[in-house]
């Protein structure tokens, strides 16, 4: 059986799955089946009989867990239920609850995301009478997370007068007082925020001898993916672990190494061998992605950076396309010619929406590219917008669940004590802070005891609290009983919660009741797949998965099956793939960006991103500059990216696209702005109607410049029809509205597009 799955290997793969005992670092180039390796890596580990729970492997997205489970469950059974498998965050999260008395929390301690971490730094903010402006939470969260993640307490803080420093010259003097109060709150709230998750289990691990003890004996092989994307405490977290077995395999690839900005060091994956001298290294260099194309310009651009582990990958995949540079006059025409090779290339190629991406630098590049879209009526999707979990309606109900399962949640108390609203208002809130504040408890202890406080309050708010108080300790009561449907939908009803939405019956009040439903549907959904031999599966566990989704698996499990061009940041792209992906934006200043041209290890990272990018691509990869852009109002003149012209000549074809409202001639077009010798060195081009994309020079003029032709001989036409349109093909006429010359006919075509055309303008030719 397991000479049957190591067959599928090959020979650099399989030497990385049999070496089981001691430190090991696979080099994992892109495309190269890491995911294969790490897979059949655990599985050849379970089937030398290593049980399950000693083998804790770690990835950065759950979905990468559930496919690397679902995959190891296929090769050797249900043994892979049992490994300790997850993201960084999840799993030790789940350690954490089991050991958390250990360190002061409740094992129902709440998991406090993005938007809850700066509500409560905003209250402290308000709180403190500080300026708002200077104090802005995102910066304060950014700074906190930072201090975190390099295992920085607050009392630490204090005592180093650098930081203390930094603060006085950024005029953010209380940024130390803001940090310590922010973490007493937490605490005291029975909450983590993400960072904690990880900070907390450090601590744990250097202050609890007996429970690092524990967790090396347990852990006997330790597999971590990405690891090149690994920060200061995931690092230290990894060492104390791995200390007494050294059975330490990772994974990774340094030329995608894109996370600086959240605290990933490269140096982790640069300096394994020096942290680990025995170790064995393997490298995946085989590409089963990409064309040869592809892959030559890639690792052309990739070898301009000093710092790298050095490999040479390679393919055995067609020659493919050539890469296709093309050139526009503005941003609005970069939108147009993607979008229109993008609805060219899906006639020609017969191709799905879903395998085209749009890639950016970052998130302001894409209204462009959505206008163009829609024009040419191309449906699509943004990957990384506003998630399910973060609407309103959805953190509503949440936050009730949230207060079910652990009432010192301050944040959640605070969203839901007056909603629907119930009579306890902001001037009782504020009365009932006062009193936790000077009493060194939680709002909710002061609210269970409220008659004990001697409040000035009126007699129908108290009653009103208690009321409240009554409401939530009888969810809690049938927590621990019923599942997690039952008890979603209980709380939903019993709250007011549908009924303040049911009596809302504009679209906008329907669709959040539909929004409630779906979470409800994600509540079933739950409890039906949960394990029927295993505990029941209550409201707290499906509270505790949805916390620690990333963005990724977010994004992965809304519309996962639409049939969509997806648009998104080269940094939310990593680990995806797509048969055609088109980069736009690739200017100096824009990629690589103004803020990283200045040191070279910032450079060295937006060639990496660029590096990313470009092998996202499987059979075709399109890139766009712009001579000018709208940057805060202005038309702004812009020059190629550098990193284009580390792209080798023999891999590239050249397209210039020309605007159809440009009154400068081509020659004049070209004046004041550099070209690259070797990639925009080719002659101005003849001026052609039609709007293909990368067949040699071309132009964007529109087919239709909008004047009216004659077309007389469309007056008698009919519904049923057979009509020819130059772009769309054949099809046939469903009806028709109106009179010549003001007459629409809809049109369904036979690649499946229903258009509705301006006879006057309509470029048809009647067949029957």
């Amino acid at each position: 059986m397991e000479n049957d799955f190591l067959a599928h290997l090959n020979s650099e793969q399989r030497g990385a799955v049999e070496a089981t005992e001691g430190p090991v670092m696979i080099i994992a180039g892109a495309g190269s089946g890491k995911t294969r390796v790490l897979t059949y890596r655990i599985a050849h580990l379970l089937n030398k009989g290593v049980d399950p729970y000693r083998v804790l492997s770690l990835t950065f997205t759950n979905k990468a867990a559930r496919e690397m489970k679902e995959r190891i469950a296929h090769l050797i059974g249900d043994h892979a239920r049992d490994l300790w498998m997850g993201t960084f965050h999840s799993v030790f999260a789940r350690l954490l609850r089991r050991e958390a008395t250990k360190i002061g929390y409740p094992a129902n301690f709440t998991i406090y995301d993005t938007d809850d971490s700066k509500t409560l730094l905003k209250s402290i903010v308000k709180e403190m009478s500080l300026n708002d402006t200077a104090y802005k939470a995102s910066s304060l969260l950014g700074r906190i997370s930072s201090m975190k993640t390099m295992l920085i307490s607050p009392k630490e803080y204090l005592n180093d007068i650098q930081y203390i420093n930094e603060d006085r010259a950024a005029r953010r003097e209380h940024f130390a007082q803001i940090y310590e109060t922010y973490n007493k709150r937490l605490y005291k709230s029975g909450a983590m925020d993400f960072d904690d998750l990880l900070y907390h289990t450090n601590m744990l691990l250097r202050d609890h001898p007996e429970s690092l003890l524990k967790y090396q004996d347990m852990f006997r092989y330790i597999l971590v993916d990405e690891y090149q994307d690994t920060n200061f405490s995931q690092y230290m977290i990894l060492r104390q672990l791995a200390a007494r077995h050294l059975n330490i395999c990772v994974v990774g690839d340094d030329a995608q190494s894109i996370y600086a900005f959240r605290g990933a060091n490269i140096q982790n994956i640069l300096n394994f061998q020096k942290h680990y001298p025995d170790t064995q290294i393997f490298k995946l260099e085989q590409n089963y992605r990409s064309t040869k194309t592809i892959v030559a310009a890639a690792n052309q651009v990739i070898s301009k950076n000093r710092d790298q582990l050095q490999k040479t990958v390679w393919t055995s995949n067609e020659e493919g396309e050539k890469i296709r540079v093309s050139r526009a006059f503005s941003d609005s025409e970069e939108g147009r010619l993607i979008a229109q090779s993008i609805f060219d290339t899906r006639v020609s190629k017969q191709a799905k929406n879903k395998e085209f991406a749009i890639l950016y630098r970052t998130n302001a590049q894409s209204r462009p590219l959505e206008e163009a879209l829609r024009k040419l009526n191309i449906p699509y999707r943004i990957y990384g917008g506003v998630s399910f979990y973060q609407r309103k309606e959805i953190k509503d109900l949440m936050a009730y669940f949230r207060l079910t399962i652990n009432q010192h949640d301050e944040e959640a108390l605070r969203r839901v004590i007056n909603y629907p609203v119930r009579g306890i208002g902001d001037t009782t809130f504020d009365k009932m802070i006062v009193a936790a504040a000077d009493n060194d408890v939680s709002i909710w202890t002061v609210m269970e005891n409220i008659a004990d406080f001697n409040l000035p309050l009126q007699t129908r708010a108290i009653e009103k609290i208690k009321e409240f108080v009554t409401l939530i300790k009888s969810f809690t009561a049938l927590l621990p009983d019923y599942p997690a449907y039952k008890m979603g939908d209980y709380i939903a009803s019993t709250s007011g919660i549908m009924k303040e939405l049911y009596q809302d019956r504009t679209p906008e009040g329907v669709n959040r009741m539909e929004n409630i439903q779906e979470l409800l549907n994600g509540l079933k959904d739950f409890t039906e797949k949960a394990d029927q031999e295993g505990p029941v599966p209550t409201l707290d566990k499906f509270m505790e998965d949805i916390a620690l989704l990333t963005s990724e698996d977010i994004n992965e499990d809304e519309e996962h099956d639409a049939d969509k061009v997806l648009l998104m940041t080269i940094h939310a792209a990593k680990g995806l793939e797509f048969n055609y992906v088109y980069i736009g934006g690739l200017e100096e200043n824009l990629f690589p960006s103004q803020m990283a041209i200045m040191s070279r290890e910032e450079l060295e990272e937006e060639r990496r991103l660029f590096y990313v990018a470009i092998t996202r691509a499987k059979k075709q990869a399109n890139l766009s500059y712009s001579i000018s852009r709208y940057k805060y109002g202005n038309s702004l003149s812009c020059e190629p990216s550098r990193f284009l012209e580390e792209i080798p000549q023999d891999c590239v074809e050249n397209v210039i696209s020309y605007s159809s409202n440009s009154s400068s001639s081509s020659n004049d077009s070209y004046s004041g702005f550099p070209r690259s010798p070797k990639v925009f060195n080719v002659s101005p081009p003849v001026m052609k109607p039609a709007p293909t994309f990368g067949k040699k020079l071309v132009s964007l003029k529109k087919v239709s410049s909008g004047a009216p032709v004659d077309n007389s001989h469309l007056t008698d036409l009919q519904a049923g029809a057979k009509v020819e349109h130059d772009r769309f093909g054949i099809g046939e006429v469903i009806t028709i509205e109106g009179r010549y010359p003001n007459s629409k006919a809809i049109v369904m075509f036979e690649n499946g597009e229903k258009k509705q055309l301006l006879l006057r303008f309509a470029r048809l030719k009647i067949l029957s």
